[in-house]
């Protein structure tokens, strides 16, 4: 039946949805390129990352297809009283924000509202009508800690959704919870996350 598509496409404005990653230094930023071109499959989505100095140790920003804002991207942008600042113009672009991974240290910026980097402004300067979807992962023994628990409740009580780290042989050797949520699931809540707002993803 061709008219259904049609159809359905004529009734949906071409809008593109925005996402913003944000990766953090855990060993799991090496999924980074992998994590952008499954997100990349998922029609009508256009992609942007914000990077953390530590994160940018575990990918080669050549693998990374889409624009890569850093720390330095903040200064260089304002010069002066009316130039945009960059982590609200990224604020303003986005209509979903994806950390992943979210590693420990982030984590406690994020729940006592640090922000000293341009991923931690953007955060919090964050507009909370729009959600925020964030994957933890560190070594076993700081996911353990009681101040992760603590911490992962404080972000869910901002409004922020977690998609739980899970368990496997960690890279330091290690095995037990704390890795990072595979590729495939966080894709998937995404997708989910567009359908329930009725962002578009044509």
């Amino acid at each position: 039946e061709p008219e259904f598509p049609a159809e359905k496409s004529s009734s949906v404005p071409q809008k593109k949805s925005h996402i913003l990653v944000g990766v953090t230094g855990s060993v799991a930023a090496l999924k980074l390129p992998l994590l952008i071109a499954e997100l990349l499959k998922i029609p009508g989505l256009e992609v942007k990352v914000v990077t953390t100095e530590r994160a940018k140790h575990f990918y080669n920003a050549q693998e990374i297809p889409v624009t890569l804002y850093s720390d330095e991207d903040e200064w260089q942008l304002w010069k002066g009283r009316s130039d945009p600042v960059l982590h609200i113009e990224l604020r303003r672009w986005a209509d979903l924000m994806l950390v992943a991974p979210l590693d420990a240290n982030t984590l406690a910026k994020l729940a006592n509202g640090i922000c000293d980097n341009l991923l931690t402004c953007v955060i919090r300067a964050w507009d909370l009508s729009k959600p925020l979807l964030f994957c933890p992962a560190m070594n076993t023994a700081m996911w353990e800690h009681p101040i992760t628990a603590q911490q992962v409740e404080q972000l869910k009580g901002f409004g922020y959704t977690e998609i739980p780290c899970v368990v496997k042989k960690l890279v330091c050797g290690d095995e037990g919870r704390g890795a990072m949520a595979e590729v495939w699931t966080i894709v998937e809540s995404v997708k989910r996350i567009l359908e329930e707002r009725d962002l578009p993803t044509q």
